[in-house]
């Protein structure tokens, strides 16, 4: 019988990973990192309760760390069979994946140096050369075109309009010549945003596995124009900087979008914009490579980031010299949760600063430094070190790039039946129980919240 176990995302945001049995072979959906609290990063470094040489193949949503975070660590530990998913996350996890093993080697370093971990001698999940060698097993699928993996499974990818390349999967499980239909929504966008499309919703489904990050809320009306022109005056008027924790893909593109729209309405001074993220700067190169993945007008496209002042600072070096920038800038800097990267230096930097403005612009997961800051920290540890926070801390929910409650049960009214049963994942409790009500009320369906490694039978 075909059986899903929940090894991610499950009663929390990250982690994202379900494996998906029939006929003997295991499919698994999704390779995410858990990040947040030490707890939940300490799952990463617990062996999965399935070997990962027994997995026949891998299938992704997206390029984000906590859905594919994890695939160098599976291949060392075993893997070996191909990992499915379109060219744009293809391209992304290039990047991505090499860049998450340079964090992890260099906070290894960095802990060592200043003896503030737990380990005697800290130590990457993987390597950079680890990397390279779980992205030798990508195989490329097209979005809408549906891909036989075997016999046992059968894909369709349709666009998530999350991040560049997001995709929600129907995944078509054949066990004994009996076909059970699952969609995984991955990880949903939001409507009528620039660059990229809205999400598609599924009509039909077996069984739905449906995200729930924003399952108990809404993002705040008005406008992120707005919002962003009042934050970036007012500090500039203190003569402080803003900061932006910003997540390399997607987000950052969307700011450098937002910052060019207000200079070209000189609804803002022309200051100096420091893209203090290799990985972003080059993510931005491929919106061009990669057109049918977003909705921006050619014209655009030809020059859609471009801010007056904009410095993309590649080297380690530059990104230190911006820590001798004394006149109002704006920095915009990995990683989006201030879990690591160059934007804790930064933010060591100017959180002391009571001219400055930390800026807030998506998700903030438990146990991370955004986190903290969201909620009022009055230190925040860096690298061992307590950092003083009084800097004005400024939240624009508007900027998400996730599905809030009411989007989420928009996406859903597509069904035309409803599923036999709704799995919530990608969201913390509260979430994950306001989803599950407002579905069980609208639409009568019936609703699980599947707990940690939790197996269900997926033939009743």
């Amino acid at each position: 019988m075909p059986k899903i176990t929940f090894l991610g995302a499950a009663g929390t945001v990250t982690g994202s990973k379900y494996l998906v049995e029939a006929d003997g072979k295991r499919l698994l959906v999704d390779c995410g990192l858990f990040e947040g609290s030490a707890e939940l990063k300490q799952r990463n470094w617990e062996r999965l309760p399935v070997d990962p040489s027994t997995i026949d193949w891998l299938l992704l949503t997206h390029a984000h760390i906590d859905h594919t975070g994890y695939i160098p660590r599976l291949v060392r530990d075993g893997f070996r069979g191909p990992i499915f998913c379109n060219p744009a996350t293809h391209e992304l996890c290039s990047l991505l994946l090499p860049d998450s093993a340079h964090l992890q080697e260099e906070d290894a370093q960095f802990a060592a140096r200043k003896k503030y971990s737990t380990h005697k001698a800290p130590l990457p999940l993987y390597t950079v050369a680890e990397s390279q060698t779980a992205l030798s097993h990508f195989r490329d699928i097209a979005c809408h075109d549906s891909c036989t993996i075997s016999p046992q499974f059968t894909v369709r990818p349709h666009d998530a309009g999350h991040i560049l390349g997001a995709t929600w999967l129907e995944l078509t499980v054949t066990e004994n010549g009996k076909q059970t239909l699952v969609v995984f929504s991955g990880d949903l966008g939001r409507y009528d945003q620039p660059i990229l499309k809205d999400p598609e919703s599924p009509t039909r489904a077996d069984y739905l596995l449906c995200e729930s990050t924003y399952g108990d809320r809404d993002h705040p009306p008005g406008s992120v124009l707005d919002e962003l022109a009042d934050v970036i005056n007012r500090t500039a008027k203190r003569g402080g900087a803003v900061v932006v924790p910003s997540f390399a893909l997607d987000r950052a593109q969307m700011l450098m979008y937002y910052l060019h729209q207000l200079q070209l309405q000189q609804r803002i001074p022309q200051l100096p914009v420091y893209v203090d993220s290799p990985m972003a700067i080059n993510i931005t190169d491929m919106y061009v490579r990669h057109r049918a993945d977003h909705d921006l007008k050619p014209q655009v496209l030809d020059d859609p980031f471009n801010a007056a002042e904009v410095h993309m600072t590649r080297s380690v070096e530059e990104s230190k010299k911006i820590n001798d920038v004394v006149s109002p800038c704006i920095i915009i800097s990995a990683s989006g949760m201030a879990t690591g990267g160059r934007i804790l230096h930064h933010l060591a930097r100017r959180l002391p600063d009571s001219r400055s403005a930390v800026l807030l612009v998506g998700y903030q997961g438990e146990g991370t430094g955004g986190r903290a800051l969201q909620e009022g920290a009055k230190y925040l540890k860096i690298h061992g070190e307590e950092v003083p926070v009084r800097a004005q801390v400024v939240n624009i929910g508007q900027l998400s790039a996730h599905a809030g409650k009411s989007e989420l049960l928009r996406w859903l009214s597509g069904f035309q039946a409803p599923p036999r049963q709704t799995f919530l994942v990608h969201g913390e409790p509260v979430a994950l129980s306001s989803l599950r009500d407002a579905i069980v009320k609208q639409y009568l369906w019936p609703v699980t919240i599947p707990a940690y490694k939790q197996t269900i039978d997926l033939s009743c």
